[in-house]
């Protein structure tokens, strides 16, 4: 059975913030680059340095500690506007937004109610204050087998001197090449336990952990990344046998960290829903750019002269327009009131209507402007590989439905599933 996990109070509003304006002055950049990255399979690292340049690292830190002071909504506006240049690298930002955001907007009086010593504050706040310096933070949560699902995790970790040791391998760590320090979940090592855990045997929740792993001795990045969307995000491998002090553990309690994700799971799910909703508003312009080059004189001709292309794009715009209305509100709903029922159904409808609606539209629009936009390198090509990936990133599609069915008949998500969200 779940311990009760206590209320988040509501927060104060974030600072006032051009998040927007912030990352018009990198996408041009990102955009110029995004063809190549693609090609290679890689994070630019001149992107990484177009989003410090423009203090985007920093945009959820609070001012205090030298970042913008940021909330949700203003991420939303940010990566809207990043995924017009590049949808990978603002997939990549959002992993170390979705850190830093629960680092800098879990409430004190939650963390501690959940158990945080007083200690773990201090460790908190150096965390954020390098990230509002440049400091990248990459997510390894994900393996091989397991996906996300932090009940399968087969990385360990284990008590070790004054800290604790990490075993493991990592998948799916977008930005590995570059990370400064990688955001790891674990698995307590059990005494005298060597059989790893199956469906029917699966692990206690409160054994996962997270920690913050510094690159260097024991951490190494694997190239492995060549997958069919979100190629530039370079989501390598990561092999961790790696020793870290006792501050390395996210919130100074094992299992902690876990909790903060049920109660407020904007950080590992909404985060993504804005990310694709601008890959898909990309895609429509992108489209809409063909369609007009094809037209000649007027729109009576080419592409634009077919009314069931017109009405193909009326479409998108519509689901496009329902999709950012959603965005909007679950992100209002996370700044005045993170943690409630109500505000973690906006998240789960936000992250489900963010990956259909992507797929949706890129499919629809591809299929409106023909097949010369299927050419490797034509920018449609590549948008419509981004796209599909939104379904699939975690929470899924269908996990996102099953919880928001299970809500809406009066039934408890988190124990009512048949398997385990996470």
């Amino acid at each position: 059975m779940n311990p009760p996990i206590p209320s988040p109070r509501t927060l104060a509003s974030p600072e006032t913030v051009n998040a927007a304006e912030l990352a018009h002055g990198a996408v041009a950049g990102l955009a110029a680059r995004a063809a190549d990255a693609d090609r290679d399979g890689e994070l630019p690292a001149a992107d990484l340095d177009e989003l410090r340049g423009a203090g985007l690292l920093g945009l959820l830190v609070p001012t205090r500690l030298g970042g913008s002071g940021g909330g949700f909504a203003d991420w939303a506006d940010a990566a809207r506007v990043l995924a017009a240049g590049s949808g990978a690298t603002a997939l990549v930002l959002n992993m170390h937004t979705s850190v830093v955001g629960a680092l800098a907007r879990t409430p004190d009086d939650l963390a501690r109610a959940m158990g945080a010593p007083e200690s773990y504050f201090a460790a908190r706040d150096r965390t954020l204050a390098a990230a509002a310096a440049g400091e990248f933070i990459a997510v390894a949560m994900s393996e091989r087998g397991a996906g996300s699902r932090l009940s399968e995790l087969r990385t360990r970790y284990q008590p070790e001197g004054d800290g604790y040791r990490i075993t493991g391998v990592k998948s799916f760590c977008s930005g590995a090449s570059h990370a400064d320090v990688f955001f790891v979940a674990a698995r307590a090592e059990e005494p005298g336990i060597s059989v790893p855990p199956t469906a029917a045997t699966p692990p206690a929740a409160a054994t996962v952990s997270h920690f913050l792993v510094p690159r260097g001795p024991g951490v190494s990045v694997e190239p492995s990344w060549d997958t069919l969307g979100m190629r530039g995000t370079g989501s390598h491998d990561v092999r961790l046998d790696a020793w870290v002090p006792a501050d390395a553990l996210v919130g100074g309690v094992a299992g902690l960290s876990l909790l903060v994700a049920q109660v407020m799971p904007q950080w590992l799910v909404a985060s993504y829903a804005a990310v694709y909703a601008g890959v898909g508003r990309a895609v429509f312009d992108a489209g809409l750019e063909h369609a007009r080059g094809r037209a000649g004189t007027g729109l009576a001709r080419g592409l634009a002269g077919l009314p069931a292309v017109r009405a193909r794009f009326g479409q998108a715009d519509a689901a496009l327009a329902a999709l950012d209305a959603v965005v909007d509100e679950c992100a209002r709903r996370v700044d005045a009131d993170p943690g409630s029922p109500s505000t973690n159904r906006w998240v789960w409808r936000a992250k489900l209507l963010a990956g259909r609606t992507a797929q949706d539209v890129a499919a629809s629009i591809v299929e409106a402007c023909g097949t010369s936009v299927t050419r490797r390198r034509h920018p449609l090509e590549r948008l419509y590989r981004d796209a599909r990936c939104g379904s699939l990133q975690p929470a899924t599609s269908d996990v996102c439905a099953d919880w928001l069915g299970l809500a809406a008949l009066g039934g408890d998500p988190e124990a009512d599933a048949d398997v385990a969200r996470w």
